[in-house]
């Protein structure tokens, strides 16, 4: 095969361009940031020549190009072909061009491995190319710090060489050979090496160079494709897998580029797509995030037209119905559903369809909540290939049935060739065979082909390589399909699919937990602003007949989605997406905490009553879930100092903390128990190693844990009112932590400036508990992981998201821990130094890994964290209390809209209606995990009730008992049901 391989890649592939012609280039430089078509055309263009560096990292130069096609030339052969400076490791993450017409419209796009455009008939051409001098960030296997994350020290020297631009006639002949070898040449790779077929396709690619003249490559193609027609007419058998190729592109929305660069990555792999459709009328090609295709809405509006006319035709497919494809572990439940319900809107008032398929092929593990929160967002079908990423264990099943924690169920594949960046090469389709875990049962399996982020998505190649394996002996069978089309085949050959329950933790990037927090403070904190500012801007609107913020409302939920992305939240892009999400969150705070402020004047009036707004769905301080009063305050704690160190107490508990800083006594007053166990410190801050094997922002390793430095010895402790005081000092970097008692609830307030590399550090609570399984909030209900390490599932589980509490309890006895903004925790059960069961639970606060952004977590961070002894009822309470804490407000009491009379139904967001009508929204979930039945009271008008599913039409459900009247509605929740009640308005 050396001579063969040799033959091909010296003499086919480069006789594919039998004759090139020159072209003349002027260019014309940026020298900052993009500019639209019609101001780059403006400019005086220079003269440039081939060899010639351009482009400084991040910035764009404009190419004009003038040639001419001979006369003659077949245009079906007539391209353009451009190197801006490729390196051909790999097919994006580098320069990237737009072509555009001398109209402004795009022609196609230029990519490492799609360096090609087409040219109009005979004559004269005038093209431009809008060329982007993207840096190489990510260089494959090295994690180590670059500067070029970041604008500012990226460098200002040329990074580019523009080294070819040229008229070029394609020999179709050759290179139709080129893909017969290479479908040929990827089966004897894969193929048994003692089998007959294997021989018979070496045997066939010898006779082909024999055939063929090394210097007459043209003229000699159709010799050598003729001596490999046989082998190629071979077909496969009847069991033979079966792969539904459906075209994609995975474009990270930010990621080792900011997103103003992502915005044009999509106009390039769209303007691909739209040509390769006009190529083959086979072709499908589905995409995701409605937050692109509203990118080239905004920014190419005629590229959009026809993406709105390729839609309409079913060549292109919507898919996924969310606004981006999110992070799953961090957003809250709102936020999730928020990503349905734009995207689905954006996809059916811009195309008028309705996508039934979930995609999210990349996101770093799937909550529990999700298969409900999919479900009622219209979707049944579920696609992703991140679990089999997973280091430890394989997911068990490729198709299969996935089960939320309130029991809904949706049908999932993933596919086997492990990879949504597929080439459709015999390495891909060979380990989709081999990986296809329900063989036997089905036959069916989906692979997503195309280069994404920047690649350019699927190719003539790709589409080749399609044609020739539709039915070939040594190969699965492959067939251009679409998603809705796999799908329904997949689901109806299953006729009783397996059944994974709960989430799909991803046994790998757990470090995205806690990368970047001052992004994940700024996420939490947009997510209770913006329930603060619907709620009380919806109280304003139908009690007062006040404007409701739509379009302020919307484009600040656009903003927080997007931040939402699976590279964004978690913390896993270059600088300068950090830098650019923590001003959004700034810019957010204050338009959303001028809406809140603007609602709550509006309802309180013109009094000088001090007030307490709770926007929580639950009592706090005397004021009601939902409404403004004034709070009554709770006793004062002692605090004092003795001889060994400090006490806080109250009614409740009884807290001792040393002299280092740590508890060495929890008694819970009410129960007379001890909470700390015998000869062991509680609230000690942990500092471990954090050097990752790789993946520095993504990865921890557990194994990093045996670096463990306990922080004790702190640089000063004192009495502060009544909190005790810490500071501790590590390296250049400081941990002050404010430790204080309120309402039989023991808070810690930290306040970090923070300037260490490849560290973490971890707040440790070992707790005089039996329990071998911890609860953790997730979005709308919560879920319990073992704690042990039984099996290599639970030992692998060593770093777990919750929301804003954990509990670890006894069937009769627990502890909550609750917190402002911490994702990643980690608990086991063990024991103390004198023998006695116990559980440690630690919260990880801050880290700092050196790629893709060095600076990551350095600076300022603040964290709040509570404890106290309860259930999960507390554990809820607190972390609503942390996560919506009680607003002042001056006027007159203002009495919530919805009352609920058990507390086990929760009121997750007051809205009015997407549609604009008026109407009022308002949205339960049951947080215990029991059958619940409450009474929802109502002080406003509302002429009638249903049930609706997330995107506000009517569903037909059991939820309402009886007939709602009046001003009073029953209903019966399932164990972490989600349920929609939507009110009309009076004036409809």
């Amino acid at each position: 095969m050396l001579r063969v391989r040799r033959f091909t890649r010296f003499r086919v592939a480069p006789a594919i361009y039998s004759e090139a012609l020159p072209v003349e280039v002027r260019a014309w430089t940026v020298n900052g940031e993009p500019v639209p078509f019609s101001h780059a055309t403006a400019q005086t263009f220079e003269p440039f020549e081939l060899g010639t560096a351009w482009g400084r990292p991040w910035d764009t130069v404009w190419f004009e190009v003038r040639g001419e096609v001979p006369s003659g030339w077949n245009p079906a052969e007539t391209e353009l072909v451009v190197d801006l400076g490729f390196t051909a490791d790999q097919p994006g993450f580098q320069a990237e061009g737009t072509v555009y017409r001398e109209n402004g419209t795009i022609v196609k796009a230029l990519e490492p491995l799609n360096a090609w455009v087409p040219l109009p008939d005979a004559g004269p051409f005038r093209l431009f190319i809008e060329a982007a001098a993207n840096p190489i960030v990510q260089v494959p296997y090295e994690y180590e710090p670059t500067h070029v994350g970041d604008k500012a020290t990226a460098g200002t020297e040329p990074i580019y060489t523009l080294r070819d631009v040229s008229v070029a006639r394609r020999d179709l002949d050759v290179w139709e050979l080129l893909q017969d070898v290479a479908t040929l040449d990827g089966l004897v790779d894969v193929l048994p090496p003692d089998g007959s077929r294997r021989a018979d396709i070496i045997h066939a690619l010898v006779r082909m160079v024999d055939v063929m003249d090394p210097d007459d490559i043209a003229g000699t193609a159709a010799k050598g494709r003729a001596a490999l027609a046989d082998v190629l007419s071979g077909t496969a058998p009847d069991s033979a897998l079966i792969v539904s190729a459906v075209g994609h592109a995975h474009i990270d929305c930010a990621w080792l580029w900011p997103t103003r660069e992502t915005v044009r990555k999509v106009a390039r792999t769209f303007s691909n797509v739209l040509d390769l459709i006009e190529r083959d009328p086979e072709f499908i090609f589905a995409a995701s995030s409605a937050q692109q295709y509203a990118w080239i809405k905004d920014t190419q509006p005629e590229l959009f037209e026809r993406v709105r006319a390729a839609v309409k035709a079913g060549r292109i497919r919507p898919v996924g119905g969310m606004w981006v494809e999110s992070d799953t572990n961090m957003p809250g439940g709102e936020a999730l559903v928020r990503q349905f319900v734009r995207g689905t809107r954006f996809f059916r008032e811009e195309f008028g369809v309705t996508s039934n398929v979930g995609w999210l092929p990349d996101s770093f593990g799937y909550s529990g909540a999700l298969p409900q929160i999919v479900r009622s967002a219209g979707i049944s079908h579920f696609l992703t290939q991140k679990p089999s990423w997973n280091e430890t264990n394989p997911m068990p099943n490729s198709s299969f049935l996935w089960e939320g924690i309130d029991g809904s169920r949706l049908f999932t594949h993933f596919p086997p060739a492990e990879t949504y960046n597929s080439d459709l090469g015999a390495a891909d389709l060979a380990r989709s065979e081999r990986k296809f875990r329900q063989k036997g049962a089905a036959h069916n399996v989906i692979a997503l082909f195309g280069w994404g982020d920047g690649g350019g998505g699927p190719t003539r190649e790709m589409l080749g390589a399609a044609q020739r394996k539709r039915d070939l002996d040594g190969s699965p069978k492959v067939q251009l399909s679409d998603p809705e089309t796999f799908f329904e085949t997949a689901a109806a050959e299953l006729a009783e699919p397996p059944v994974w329950v709960g989430e799909m933790y991803l046994e790998l990037h757990r470090g995205t937990l806690i990368s970047h927090a001052r992004s994940k403070r700024g996420n939490r904190h947009s997510e209770a602003l913006l329930r603060q500012a619907e709620l009380w801007a919806a109280t304003a609107a139908v009690r007062l007949g006040s404007e409701y913020p739509y379009e302020a409302l919307e484009k600040a939920w656009e903003r927080v989605l997007l931040l939402q992305f699976h590279d964004i939240l978690p913390g896993t892009s270059i600088a300068w997406v950090h830098q650019e999400a923590e001003q959004q969150y700034a810019d957010l705070t204050a338009e959303l905490t001028a809406l809140v402020e603007h609602s709550l004047g509006q309802l309180a009036g013109d009094g000088n009553e001090v007030l307490q707004a709770n926007a929580g769905p639950l009592a706090r301080s005397g004021v009601a879930a939902m409404g403004v009063a004034p709070a009554s305050e709770g006793g004062a704690p002692d605090a004092r100092e003795d001889a060994d160190g400090f006490v806080l107490s109250d009614d409740r508990l009884r807290v001792e903390i040393d002299r280092r800083g740590t508890l060495v006594s929890i008694v819970d007053l009410t129960a007379d128990r001890e909470l700390v166990p015998a000869e062991t410190a509680g609230g000690v801050l942990q500092l471990f190693r954090d050097a990752p094997r790789e993946w520095d922002a993504w990865d921890i390793n557990d194994e990093d844990k045996r670096s463990r430095k306990d922080l004790v010895d702190p640089d000063s402790i004192r009495l502060d009112g009544d909190a005790v005081v810490v500071r501790h000092a590590v390296g250049t970097s400081t941990i002050d932590v404010r430790i204080s008692l309120a309402d039989g609830c023991l808070h810690y307030a930290f306040d970090i400036d923070w300037h260490e590399s490849q560290k973490l550090l971890k707040l440790a609570f070992p707790l005089d508990v039996r329990a071998d399984r911890a609860t953790s909030e997730i979005q709308f209900g919560h879920l319990h992981r073992p704690i042990h390490q039984n099996t290599s599932w639970d030992t692998a589980r060593f770093e777990t998201v919750a929301h804003r509490w954990i509990h670890v309890g006894e069937p009769s006895y627990g502890v909550a821990i609750a917190n402002d903004v911490v994702y990643g925790h980690d608990i086991r059960n063990g024991q103390s130094p004198d023998g006695t069961p116990m559980t440690t639970a630690r919260l990880s606060l801050v880290r700092a890994p050196r790629y893709p952004d060095p600076g990551a977590d350095q600076g300022q961070h603040t964290f709040t964290v509570s404890l106290r002894p309860g259930g999960i009822p507390e554990a809820i309470a607190d972390g609503y209390a942390q996560h919506l804490p009680l607003r002042d407000v001056r006027g007159s009491a203002v009495e919530p809209l919805i009352e609920v009379s058990d507390p086990a139904i929760l009121v997750e967001s007051v809205k009015l209606a997407e549609d604009r009508s008026g109407d009022l929204v308002v949205r339960l979930y049951e947080a215990h995990g029991n059958r619940s039945s409450a009474t929802l009271s109502t002080n406003f008008a509302w002429s009638g009730v249903q049930t609706t599913d997330l995107l506000e039409d009517a569903v037909s459900t059991t939820t309402i008992r009886g007939t709602a009247e009046g001003s009073t509605v029953d209903v019966c929740l399932r164990p972490f049901e989600l349920v929609t009640l939507r009110f009309a308005s009076p004036a409809r």
